[in-house]
């Protein structure tokens, strides 16, 4: 079902909602969150499909916010959508135009956040310098973001430290969650030999590369010769990570973008399932959490600052 109001206000929004539940059928019970999404006119129908694909694991309300420029006439215009049209969710569409979406954005959506439950905001594209200081950011207990998407990922991810508050989390951390369980494992079996030295390269759109060397920084406190390779190298993501140890090298290495290869000494090789996340995988891991994540935390603040500067981009390796 959906449901279109145009030109309207939060408090009649807030009745539409009850109105619908009561009409419909459909209950807020088990709700578990409020998602907020802020993001572009345009773009808002993409991140409603992740959300709503996320809301089977995380029942929840979302709420879509959307401004214009200043230009514009002050109007709100609203959707609703429930049932089949919002997966497990309830979803609230916010089109804030002219003063209304230029002024404290905290006014638009306090009236239709689910009372007693948490508040995740999440900024798939436009992200702002610093989420926790912002109306919308303050009241929240998660606020995600997502350095694939900025114009310089790397830049992006350099500057995570520096403006961290608990609660604070990327995606790029969140699609690195295969390699560390995978570099855990490893690290779990014999012959238990200290890791001496560590090399990670990945692609030079990859974010996820410098945290993957800062943590393993932090983690196995050895020196990590960290890079990004040439676009025609290889093109996306996490390329390979190097365990130096005694007895041998540990490579886990991607020869194509959905497999690994796992090599270690006197071991035949292995062949592993590495897909590239999905965005929607993400989404749902963050939101299984939602206490701040200390290690993401000390991985852009001290593992950050321990990790040497990136190698020059190669052309072998």
């Amino acid at each position: 079902m959906i449901v279109d109001l145009p030109d309207t206000t939060v408090s009649k929004i807030s009745r539409a909602l009850v109105n619908v539940r009561e009409e419909g059928g459909a209950v807020a019970l088990g709700r578990v969150l409020t998602l907020i999404i802020v993001t572009r006119q345009g773009a808002q129908e993409d991140v409603i499909d992740v959300a709503n694909a996320a809301s089977r694991e995380h029942p929840m309300r979302v709420i879509v916010l959307m401004t214009n420029g200043e230009d514009s006439p002050p109007r709100l215009d609203a959707q609703i959508r429930v049932g089949g049209d919002a997966g497990a969710s309830e979803v609230v569409t916010l089109h804030a135009l002219g003063e209304a979406g230029s002024t404290n954005l905290e006014s638009l959506v306090t009236g239709l956040l689910l009372p007693d439950a948490p508040v995740v905001v999440w900024w798939p594209d436009d992200t702002p310098d610093i989420p926790s200081q912002t109306s919308i950011g303050r009241i929240a207990q998660r606020r995600i973001t997502d350095a694939a998407t900025k114009p310089d990922p790397s830049a992006w991810v350099a500057s995570l430290g520096e403006k961290y508050r608990p609660g604070d989390t990327d995606l790029a951390w969140t699609r690195l969650t295969r390699w560390r369980e995978q570099l855990a494992a490893i690290l779990d079996q014999p012959p238990f030999e200290r890791v001496t030295g560590v090399r990670v390269r990945g692609a030079s759109d990859s974010p996820s590369t410098a945290l993957l060397a800062a943590w393993l920084r932090l983690a196995l406190d050895v020196p990590v010769d960290w890079g990004y390779l040439p676009a025609e190298e290889w093109p996306h993501g996490i390329k390979s990570v190097t365990l130096e140890r005694e007895s041998g090298d540990v490579v886990l290495e991607r020869p194509s973008p959905a497999v690994a290869l796992l090599t270690q000494p006197g071991q035949p090789q292995h062949d592993l399932a590495f897909p590239r996340r999905s965005l929607r995988e993400c989404l749902a891991e963050e939101l299984r959490r939602l206490d701040p994540d200390v290690l993401y935390g000390r991985v852009i603040t001290e593992g950050w600052a321990l990790l040497d500067p990136p190698t020059t981009q190669e052309t072998n390796g």
